[in-house]
């Protein structure tokens, strides 16, 4: 059963914009304010200690010379340094477009121009219905698979491992498996400093009884323990393999174990570091764990379509300043600061590509397609051009996502910002006077804010405010836009272009239906034609 709780709100839906109070705190949480607000007390503080000894005790004004001269450079190298990322925030949109393009343009031809029925084999015995049906079996799966598509680019960059998600798993449940090398790092939580990666849940693929199997999960749940804590997923010869959850999502208090007896292991991928290691664990291993959220009624396993992490204590000064020590060390931290800190702790585990693994199941149908000779040579052509709209989508987003800014030019831009903010007070006290309090939390907020607001947009792919919404582009427009063009069957011209509301062809003085037109005669029509 789908719900609200599964998948996002439209963000331009009249009716979830809320009242005026909750519009204006969504807009004071989306600023730089929230971010650098203890930079702008500390310079606050600092000013006013200046201050408070220059008058009272020795005045510690300098000449500004340093002001105009490194206040002209740091304004150019920070405004620089927004616009760069404001061109990986643009590119990551502009390629999000060029996914929902491939999406729209793969569907709608694989609907209405892939034959409704496949020629029969010399010895098939199927009827021209039964042959049909098999033809909108495949192309509905076919155009869930460019769905789906789209739901594994967005987990794939939040870095939420697994596909056990509301709004994947029952897409892409039944595939066989690709031994692909492993994609980007791994966002899952670090839960330890040491050598061993987090062992992630594995998928049932290729076996014809996978999705039954799964269809009926609640009927083989023996317990729901629901604080008991889960098994660990890097015991040595451990029986069982469990979910973790997204690094960029909250901890949750409550979890549901269900036991879960899976089709043989051969027809699995593991999604561990090694490869080997996890088929020699598929000849012994006989069911698996997965770890979910409850509230789902039918597969309570399965996470939701998003989980941005909440606002914690941790996420406040003075107490901000432990998270990053904390996180390291593997502590449970909650918090946005701290899923952001664990966000980055991705050498501990890799994350298996699945977005290029649906690529390579929509190339063997439009493949299937063109053995078969059912569809011409341009239609094969735009088939596969949409495809490679879509993998190049892929490169694109993963180009901007492992592509920082340099640490080296980040650290100095920093470093030199904050000097500037420090020399400040002593150079406009001479002017300035009281006045140089607020005059150095402005400057501090002008400065840092940019800085600021050009880390939180470098990566768009997260939950931040500002990020792209990429929940929107999956559900409310590929998915409802991919089931409007599936609701009804292709429509032949037929039925449309001879209509009888069809009354105004040739202008809009005369009004006749096609019928009519067809019994006055081409000559009537050519006529009506040359008309100006």
């Amino acid at each position: 059963m789908e719900t609200s709780f599964m998948y996002s709100v439209d963000p331009f839906s009249p009716a979830r914009k809320g009242g005026t109070f909750s519009r204006l705190v969504s807009a004071v949480l989306a600023t730089a304010v929230v971010r650098c607000w203890p930079l702008l007390l500390f310079f606050s503080a600092w000013a006013a200690a200046v201050s408070i000894i220059s008058h009272n005790v020795h005045s510690l004004a300098i000449q500004p010379t340093l002001l105009t001269v490194i206040g002209t450079v740091l304004g150019f190298v920070i405004s620089y340094r927004t616009t760069a990322s404001f061109e990986r925030y643009n590119e990551g949109r502009r390629l999000w477009s060029q996914i929902i393009l491939g999406s729209r343009n793969l569907a709608r031809t694989i609907w209405f121009h892939v034959p409704e029925a496949m020629p029969a084999a010399k010895d098939d015995p199927s009827t021209l219905e039964q042959r049909k049906a098999r033809v909108l079996i495949e192309k509905k799966t076919v155009i869930n698979l460019i769905e789906a598509f789209g739901v594994s680019v967005k987990h794939y960059l939040r870095g939420e491992e697994g596909v056990y998600y509301v709004d994947l798993f029952h897409l892409v449940k039944f595939l066989p498996s690709y031994a692909l090398p492993a994609g980007l790092p791994s966002l899952v939580d670090v839960t330890s400093t040491d050598g061993n990666s987090t062992t992630t849940a594995r998928r049932p693929r290729g076996d014809s009884s996978a999705a039954a199997d799964l269809t009926s999960i609640r009927e083989e749940v023996e317990s729901l323990e629901r604080d008991a804590p889960p098994a660990s997923p890097t015991a040595p010869n451990s029986p069982t393999t469990q979910l973790p959850f997204p690094a960029t999502a909250v901890s949750p208090r409550k979890v549901s174990l269900v036991k879960v007896d899976l089709p043989p292991r051969s027809s699995m991928n593991g999604r561990g570091r090694s490869y080997d290691r996890d088929r020699q664990a598929e000849k012994t291993d006989k069911s698996s764990m997965y770890s979910g959220v409850s509230g789902a009624q039918d597969e309570n396993f399965l996470l939701p379509a998003r989980m941005p992490p909440k606002y914690h204590l941790f996420d406040l000064f003075p107490f901000s300043l432990l998270v990053h020590v904390l996180a390291k060390r593997g502590k449970d931290v909650k918090g946005r600061k701290a899923a952001r800190i664990r966000a980055k702790l991705r050498s501990k585990t890799v994350t298996h590509n699945l977005p290029l693994e649906i690529s390579l199941y929509l190339s063997s149908y439009i493949a299937a397609l063109q053995d078969r000779g059912v569809v011409p040579p341009p239609t094969a052509t735009i088939l596969l051009t949409s495809l490679n709209q879509l993998v190049d989508a892929l490169t694109g987003l993963e180009r901007i996502l492992t592509t920082p800014i340099p640490f080296s030019y980040r650290v100095q831009l920093w470093s030199v910002t904050v000097l500037y903010c420090l020399l400040l007070p002593f150079q406009v006290w001479n002017t300035l006077k009281w006045l140089t309090i607020p005059a150095t939390c402005l400057a501090s907020f002008i400065f840092f804010g940019f800085l600021v607001a050009g880390e939180e947009i470098e990566n768009p792919f997260g939950y931040d405010k500002n990020d792209l919404n990429l929940d929107h582009f999956t559900h409310n427009i590929i998915r409802s836009e991919l089931r409007a063009i599936t609701a009804l069957p292709a429509p032949h011209v037929e039925s449309w272009a001879f209509s009888q509301f069809n009354d105004q062809i040739f202008g809009a003085e005369e009004r006749a239906a096609p019928d009519e037109w067809m019994h006055r005669g081409l000559g009537r029509i050519q006529a009506a034609l040359a008309t100006i």
